[in-house]
C-alpha cells in the first residue's frame, strides 16, 4: 500500500534475470546446516564434504562462460543463468580460473548449490557488487574476499551464515595448526578443511609450506558481515589479522565450546 493514499505498490524482482531455467529434478540440494533460530540451532555445525566432479557437464559449461567472461572483459557475469537446472547442481565450487575475471564488477550467484568459494575470487580486483542471495549452502566465505576492496553492495543471505547476529549458530572446528608432516596440503579432505588443497596464504599469500594455521574472522564485506576462513603460513600471519566487526568474535578456531555474543536484531 501506498504510504500516503492507500493505493497499492509494485516491488520489482531484482533477481528475475539471475535464475536459470527450470527444469524436471531440483537444481540445488536442500541443507538446513545451521538452522534457522535459535531454538534450532545445532550444537555443533561440519563444512559441506561435497567434491566438485571436474567431468560433470556443468562444470565444464562453467569453465566455458568465465573463458568467455575473461575474453570480452564483460563487467556483469551471471554465469548461472546459462546452465540447465541439473547443470546447476553439479556445480559444488566455483573454478579457481574465476582469478581472471579481473574486470568484472557485478558477480551474481544467485540460488546456486555451491558449498564453498575459491580464495582465487580474491583476484577479481573490478569487483563491486557481490550477490550470492539464496545459495542457501554457503555458509562462509575465504578471507581472500576481503581482498576486493571494491565491493560495496553485497546481498547474502545472512540467516545461513556461521555466527549470524540473527541466531549465532556455531562456525565448524579448526586445527589450529598442522605440520606439514601429517597432512598433504595439497590433497585435503574438504568436509575437515573446508577445502580440498591450501597452497597460498591467505595474509601474506605467499606459499603454505611447513604448517598450516586456519582461524575463523567475520569482517565485513559489502553490506554484510560475513564469516571469512583464514589459511595462514604462520602464527605471524594470524597475528597480523585485522580486527573483526564488532561484536563478532577476535580469531578463533570454532567448535561448540566458542562462546558468541548474544544474538542480536
Amino acid at each position: 500500500m501506498g504510504a500516503q493514499d492507500g493505493t497499492p505498490r509494485t516491488f520489482s524482482n531484482r533477481f528475475a534475470d539471475a535464475v536459470g531455467p527450470a527444469g524436471a529434478e531440483p537444481d540445488r540440494d536442500r541443507c538446513r546446516c545451521v538452522g534457522h533460530s535459535v531454538a534450532t540451532r545445532p550444537t555443533s555445525v561440519d563444512f559441506h564434504a561435497d567434491r566438485q566432479d571436474t567431468t560433470a557437464p556443468g562444470w565444464l559449461r562453467l569453465l566455458e562462460l568465465i573463458d568467455e567472461a575473461a575474453a570480452d572483459r564483460r563487467a556483469v557475469f551471471k554465469p548461472f543463468v546459462q546452465l540447465s537446472a541439473a547443470q546447476r547442481r553439479q556445480v559444488v565450487t566455483l573454478p579457481a580460473q574465476i582469478a581472471k575475471l579481473t574486470e568484472v564488477r557485478h558477480l551474481v550467484l544467485y540460488g546456486t548449490n555451491l558449498v564453498r568459494v575459491p580464495p582465487e575470487i580474491g583476484a577479481m580486483a573490478s569487483l563491486e557488487r557481490f550477490e550470492p542471495y539464496t545459495s542457501h549452502r554457503l555458509h562462509w566465505y575465504p578471507y581472500e574476499l576481503s581482498r576486493c576492496a571494491g565491493i560495496a553492495d553485497s546481498t547474502v543471505s545472512t540467516r545461513v551464515l556461521y555466527g549470524n547476529f540473527k541466531f549465532r549458530p556455531p562456525f565448524p572446528r579448526l586445527r589450529p595448526v598442522t605440520d606439514a608432516a601429517d597432512a598433504d596440503f595439497a590433497a585435503l579432505d574438504p568436509g575437515v578443511w573446508g577445502a580440498d588443497a591450501v597452497r597460498s596464504c591467505s595474509v601474506c599469500d605467499g606459499p603454505v609450506g611447513r604448517e598450516l594455521h586456519q582461524v575463523w574472522i567475520s569482517r565485513a564485506v559489502g553490506t554484510d558481515v560475513l564469516p571469512l576462513l583464514v589459511n595462514a603460513c604462520s602464527a605471524a600471519c594470524v597475528a597480523a589479522l585485522p580486527d573483526p566487526y564488532p561484536r563478532y568474535l577476535p580469531p578463533h578456531t570454532g567448535g561448540p565450546q566458542v562462546l558468541q555474543p548474544a544474538p542480536g536484531w
